[in-house]
């Protein structure tokens, strides 16, 4: 097995170093998906995306680039997604498996070091998760001990990474705030759900570490790890004394208090923007608060100086309106089992309830068809209709054959971007339920919840 794992590992840099020859002032980036599930990598920067590039019939990609910005960017194959660092004179090869995509992606050539060290924070932070969720009922002391300790374990393979390694200023700060601000955000995310005044009462300098990070960081104003450490940041600034997090976090009020703070502490017109639009996103997907949405982007647009994101989220208000109980399900274009396009449309005549997954996660699948097979025997006059939001494919079709799932009632999205904007398909576990004539009973359903179970109770037929 491991003479096997050799065999592949060196065969991988053989096709890394099969790359066309490196020139300084440009980059290439290539690769390989296995298991495909979709036609297409994008690049993004910026929150936009500057390329798109078919596979070829092997699923191998290609690109030189002679005119980037370069920097840090995000690398995606739908529905996943990854962050890259690009900088001029890298000649990078990556290979996934999108069975499991992140545990999956490895890099090879000029600049794969510091992408490749990327992932192996990512994948080490995942691993924790369910480790550091079990700490929180511990007081803040020793749970300081815990943060502390994973930090400085990450601080030291960054510091023999760092010196093993010529990477440039701008690597260095992004792949030193892989570890910083994660650790960062979850001593945030301690104090949301303890409460900053039990936290304080039992430790005044608890939020001493605050003194060591960057509240204005241009450079990472579009990575991730920042950008969620800082709402949740912006989270506990906002959050009213004497309040929880959790009787505030889903109000109108509380993320137009989080404007304010972005709007009184953050000097940064691009991270002002970005945080702004992240809180926005927050707000708007809080289909509850429907009614209050207007007052929320009265100040919202004008805090916001960036008419792409005007543009963007506006958009997405509108496409709010649409998916509002009475209204029409919006059409969009379905693929059968076989690969025909239908609409949407030819779904109405009977009560139906979609619901959504991915041939990435498979195991959701699974589990969802656990859900929808006790809500056909519990509620029989719904049809229900199963929406992969990746094409139809060969690997697709066997798995329905092997799990004996009807090909009936299953369908695949042709356009995952668009019409995720369209239906607000914002989670996988997404349910909407309408009536025969194809109008919306519940267009934000979850099919986990037991509110989704109350809806298909009050509205079966």
């Amino acid at each position: 097995m491991k003479n096997t794992l050799y065999l592949l590992l060196g065969s991988f840099f053989l096709l890394g170093c099969s790359s066309p020859s490196t020139e300084e002032n440009t980059s290439f980036l290539g690769g390989q998906i296995i298991q495909p599930s979709s036609e297409f990598i994008s690049l993004y920067k910026y929150n936009k995306r500057i390329d798109s590039i078919r596979l070829d019939e092997n699923n191998r990609f290609t690109r030189r680039y002679d005119s980037l910005d370069y920097g840090l960017f995000k690398l995606e194959h739908l529905p996943e997604n990854e962050l890259l660092i690009l900088e001029k004179g890298d000649s990078i090869w990556t290979r996934i498996n999108t069975a499991d995509f992140d545990a999956s992606l490895v890099y090879s050539g000029r600049g794969a070091a510091k992408n490749n060290f990327l992932m192996e924070i990512v994948l080490g932070l995942k691993k924790e998760v369910g480790f550091l969720a079990s700490k929180y009922a511990l007081n803040s002391d020793a749970f300081n001990q815990i943060i502390d300790s994973l930090t400085q374990e990450k601080k030291q393979r960054w510091i023999y990474f760092s010196d093993q390694s010529n990477l440039s200023p701008f690597a260095q700060k992004v792949t030193q705030a892989a570890y910083v601000y994660p650790y960062a955000n979850r001593r945030e995310r301690y104090a949301l759900i303890r409460g900053k005044e039990n936290v304080l009462a039992q430790d005044s300098t608890y939020f001493d570490f605050r003194n060591f990070l960057n509240y204005g960081e241009i450079d990472l104003a579009f990575y991730e790890p920042y950008i969620n450490y800082m709402l949740s940041y912006l989270s506990q600034e906002a959050l009213e004394e004497g309040k929880t997090y959790f009787q505030q976090r889903n109000t109108t009020a509380f993320n137009l208090r989080r404007l304010q703070k972005i709007d009184e502490t953050i000097n940064s017109t691009v991270l002002r923007n970005n945080l702004a639009r992240a809180v926005a996103y927050e707000e708007l997907i809080q289909f509850q608060n429907h009614e209050n949405h207007e007052a929320f982007l009265q100040y919202y647009f004008q805090l916001n100086s960036s008419p792409d994101y005007l543009s963007e989220i506006a958009g997405l208000h509108r496409a709010l309106q649409f998916m509002q109980k009475g209204q029409p399900l919006p059409p969009i274009e379905l693929q059968k089992n076989n690969e025909d396009i239908v609409s949407s449309t030819s779904l109405r005549g009977m009560p139906t309830v979609y619901y959504f997954w991915s041939q990435t996660q498979m195991n959701h699948y699974s589990r969802t068809q656990q859900k929808i097979k006790a809500y056909q025997e519990a509620y029989p006059n719904y049809r229900f209709v199963g929406i992969c939001i990746q094409p139809y494919n060969d690997l697709m079709r066997e798995y329905q054959r092997a799990m004996q799932i009807d090909p009936t009632n299953q369908f695949a999205l042709v356009d995952f971007e668009q019409v995720s904007k369209i239906w607000m398909i914002t989670l996988l576990n997404k349910g909407i339920i309408t009536d025969k004539n194809g109008k919306i009973l519940q267009g934000f359903g979850n099919i986990f919840s037991k509110a989704f179970t109350e809806d298909l109770k009050r509205y079966h037929p």
